[in-house]
């Protein structure tokens, strides 16, 4: 980047895609159309590839074609979101860097209010949530709130229901997320884990503008599950408490049916009921290992030191970078 007084402050435009040819252009265009009103900034687009299996690549080499102020990362595979964002936080290089879809749910036309609310207004980052889910079906929005709730409950880090991962954010902001290398990402626990002044700006549900969402219920199960492993050891107290609990029952049963049995004789039956018992047992000891088994998964995970992502094509400035991401 060049100096000057009168050098203009840059956004980098983070997009992960992943299979959204049918939404490039429309997205292409509203951030333009939203660039040209903004003229005190200059933009710039990062597309981050995902290892789509559709045209998405091929529509991202024509708008970089085009228009030298889109650049781009492809992966070698599909390694999930967050590896899309890490790795279009690492290659950003703009004063501010924002994080948007490609479908438009994340309307670009709150870009210049979330860019007062950082120059103006003092904030570090600017942060999005919707207020409705019109148009999601009622049983994912049911478990969405209540996984926010539960969070907010057994864990330090604040999560705002309905927070999207679309987010201006200054410089320093952006540093601090890169400073977590860690493998297993949840950012929007790293989001709030790192500090700083955040702003939140609400909105209504917008539905997609073509295509597809990619999140499936089990998807968002599971990426429910690396949020509470994540930040919270909760899990792990319970199954203590449980494991106590259980073994506590089991001396005072053992007590009962022993003077029972000298009292009035005979009364050591009935196995159906001691069945049940160990049915029960067994069961939370399966589901206190399953827990402990996800926290050392996540180790595990951790200990390998593997890369976040590797990418097969970068455009742009990095463009020979050969160094694999840490």
């Amino acid at each position: 980047m060049t100096g000057g007084k009168d050098r203009k402050k840059k956004i980098t435009v983070i997009v992960p895609c992943y299979n959204e040819e049918a939404s490039l252009h429309y997205f292409y265009e509203e951030i333009q159309r939203v660039a040209a009103q903004m003229t005190e900034t200059a933009f710039e687009y990062l597309f981050v590839d995902d290892g789509s299996r559709d045209g998405t690549m091929k529509v991202i080499r024509e708008l970089a074609a085009k228009d030298k102020k889109v650049a781009y990362v492809s992966f070698s595979r599909n390694f999930g979101k967050e590896a899309a964002m890490y790795a279009g936080l690492r290659h950003a290089g703009g004063d501010y860097v924002v994080i948007m879809d490609a479908d438009l749910q994340d309307p670009p036309s709150l870009l210049p209010q979330m860019y007062h609310a950082v120059t103006e207004e003092g904030y570090d980052s600017v942060a999005t949530r919707r207020v409705t889910r019109k148009g999601e079906p009622a049983i994912r929005s049911f478990f969405a709130r209540r996984f926010y709730h539960l969070m907010n409950r057994i864990s330090d880090v604040e999560l705002m229901d309905g927070a999207r991962d679309y987010r201006l954010m200054s410089r320093a902001y952006v540093d601090a997320l890169l400073s977590l290398g860690e493998y297993n990402r949840f950012s929007k626990g790293l989001f709030g884990w790192v500090g700083f002044r955040t702003k939140w700006l609400e909105f209504e549900n917008v539905e997609r503008v073509a295509g597809e969402t990619k999140w499936s219920f089990w998807k968002l199960f599971r990426y429910s599950l690396d949020g509470i492993v994540a930040f919270s050891s909760t899990p792990l107290y319970i199954s203590s408490i449980l494991g106590a609990g259980m073994c506590g029952i089991a001396v005072m049963a053992i007590l009962f049916i022993i003077v029972r049995q000298l009292l009035f004789g005979g009364s050591a039956y009935g196995w159906p009921s001691m069945a049940c018992i160990v049915i029960l047992i067994g069961g939370l000891q399966l589901l206190c290992v399953g827990i402990l088994g996800l926290y050392l998964s996540k180790a595990y995970l951790e200990v390998k030191h593997r890369p976040i992502y590797i990418a097969r094509e970068i455009s742009g400035a990095d463009a020979n970078e050969k160094e694999l991401p840490s």
